[in-house]
């Protein structure tokens, strides 16, 4: 530092002696000198500036001052060395020239260019840094919108917090009287008729129906009361929803009370339901029950209704809420995220409805120490485009999840992995493939809206969790933009810039 500081005496010694001599030559010759006088003390005292300037920045490079005798109105000094700014490489993001006046080097990359992709759309996102709760990048990111299956993400959250990922979820047998049992559900849309299912190890009807055998003996079965009351199913469809999520098979109608999600063909996951589940479940039960051998049970009659018992004869769950998550985040499962959100307004104490959730939703999310505040939730999947919740929401979210905060690790192990698993298998290809296992998001697709959310390891090593939304442009468009946004984001990492 010594041969930085400036020697503040010796420029004060030479101050004086130059206005000694610009006070002489004044009193001779007053009026050419003038000028030349104050240009010199000028020059001196912008000189001693400098000095002491250079003295205070110690990460400057000091200008080089050429030594003189005796100072003068034309005494030089040595322009500094001029520091080429250096760019920050990156991969995908485009680099921003470090400001070459700056004690150090400041957050440098910006994601502007593959923002602006007009495959984005209406573009909103937002990343943070996990390490420090900071968000780095935001471009409406405050702003409610549609968030496709992203929501799904939110569901597992709540149902994590609200149930716990151990909670089984009940199917019962009830007895009425002589002749009379009920079928309860609980919400278990994984229960199976027993044949394929894309549930592996789900409760099936036979089980069921070998115990209702085990108990009634010889005694016949004359009405099979199929109770879906769990929860009004007066609100099974939304009105949002497009029909063709039915009849495509990317959705069941919601009631408490189905088997294997009401598919058409329960191995294949994407198939064709029907608009009476419950009735196809008290079919599929009254099969289970003659194939055990329970008497009449073949020619029984099937009544929906309430149950008038408690008396139950017969109970199988499903698996732990923890696998089930496991089984809908990767292949974005609608049927189970509706469940989900259903089963997780009951057992908070609501009533199960669709109109429950944002407040059931709100409450759940914030014993994770994020501000719920503005979320709206129609629906448990992410179907419906009056869903309403920001970016900026979603990647604080995922900082809880990233960290597995409260069991919330069995979310981020659920998540699609960038060109490895779930609905990012085939994705990230080409350029952005540099990108490929190191992002953990879950997708999200409406005709309205294009999403990904999650977490990331950046190629600095900083983890990064991020939610982008494309509004309004097609999917074919959407999809290779997203994914060329989130590899821009990835290869910024840490020196990523706000919009």
């Amino acid at each position: 530092m010594s041969d930085q500081q400036p020697q503040h005496t010796t420029i004060a010694d030479r101050v004086r002696r130059s206005v000694d001599a610009v006070r002489a030559a004044v009193a001779r010759r007053p009026v050419p000198w003038i000028a030349g006088g104050l240009v010199g003390v000028l020059v001196l005292g912008s000189g001693g500036a400098v000095a002491v300037a250079a003295a205070t920045m110690p990460d400057q490079p000091t200008p080089t001052r050429t030594a003189a005798a005796a100072p003068s109105a034309t005494s030089t000094r040595s322009a500094p060395a001029t520091r080429t700014p250096s760019p920050t490489a990156t991969a995908t993001g485009r680099a921003v020239p470090e400001d070459p006046d700056g004690p150090s080097a400041l957050r440098a990359c910006t994601i502007d260019q593959a923002a602006g992709a007009a495959g984005l759309g209406s573009f909103e996102g937002a990343v943070i840094d996990a390490g420090t709760g900071k968000v780095l990048y935001s471009h409406a990111g405050d702003q409610p919108k549609q968030t496709g299956s992203v929501m799904k993400t939110l569901t597992s959250a709540t149902a994590l917090a609200v149930l716990g990922g151990d909670h089984r979820i009940p199917t019962t047998v009830t007895q009425e009287s002589a002749g009379t049992i009920a079928l309860v559900g609980h919400g278990d849309a994984t229960l199976s008729a027993g044949g394929a299912t894309v549930y592996p190890g789900a409760p099936t009807l036979a089980q069921l129906a070998q115990q209702v055998k085990a108990k009634l003996g010889d005694s016949p079965v004359s009405t099979i009361v199929t109770d879906d009351t769990y929860w009004n199913d007066a609100d099974a469809w939304d009105p949002t929803w497009p029909v063709s999520e039915r009849t495509i098979g990317y959705q069941p109608m919601v009631t408490a009370l189905m088997v294997d999600g009401d598919r058409a063909n329960p191995g294949a996951a994407t198939s064709p339901r029907s608009t009476d589940p419950v009735g196809r479940a008290g079919a599929a039960f009254r099969t289970a029950l003659a194939n055990a051998g329970v008497a009449g049970a073949a020619n029984a009659q099937i009544v929906k209704r309430a149950t008038t018992s408690t008396d139950t004869i017969a109970t199988v769950s499903s698996q732990p809420v923890s696998t089930l998550i496991g089984q809908m985040i990767p292949n974005s499962d609608n049927t189970l995220a509706e469940m989900l959100a259903r089963i997780s307004s009951k057992e908070s104490g609501a009533n199960g409805s669709a109109a429950s959730l944002t407040g059931v939703y709100q409450a759940a999310l914030r014993s994770y120490g994020v501000d719920p505040s503005g979320i709206v939730i129609k629906d448990g999947s992410g179907e419906s485009a009056a869903n309403a919740v920001s970016p900026e929401f979603v990647a604080q979210l995922m900082v809880q999840v990233q960290a597995g905060a409260k069991g919330l690790g069995t979310l981020s192990n659920a998540l699609p992995v960038a060109g490895v698993s779930g609905t990012l298998a085939s994705r990230f290809t080409g350029a952005n493939a540099v990108a490929r296992g190191k992002v953990h998001a879950k997708t999200g697709w409406i005709d309205s809206a294009n999403t990904l959310g999650g977490w990331m390891d950046a190629a600095d090593g900083t983890r990064l969790t991020f939610a982008f939304y494309a509004i309004g442009s097609s999917r074919a468009a959407a999809l290779p933009a997203l994914d060329a946004v989130t590899a821009a984001t990835y290869s910024c990492g840490g020196k990523l810039s706000g919009s």
